[in-house]
């Protein structure tokens, strides 16, 4: 009797395109960046975001400011009614 698992072919991993360069990239355990080639790739994309020159597309998060400010001119308005 033959084991089900080593009867079936290997496959090799599934490659992706590093988001940095585009260097290909084994997606598997051993590719300790991954989707990343390098751990350079890796910080330049981090600095990208920490920079917002990387985005999702969205509205505005409203910060704390401007939630208290909406709230006061809400006040005001039912105040004026």
């Amino acid at each position: 009797m033959s084991d089900s698992a080593s009867s079936q072919p290997h496959k090799a991993p599934l490659s992706v395109a590093c988001p940095q360069c585009r260097t290909p990239v084994a997606w598997s355990a051993a590719s300790e960046f991954r989707p990343f080639c390098s751990k350079r790739c890796q910080l330049l994309d981090l600095g990208a975001w920490a920079d917002e020159s990387h985005s999702i597309a969205g509205e505005p998060a409203m910060d704390e400011t401007s939630i208290d400010e909406m709230v006061a001119r809400m006040e005001r308005d039912m105040n004026q009614q």
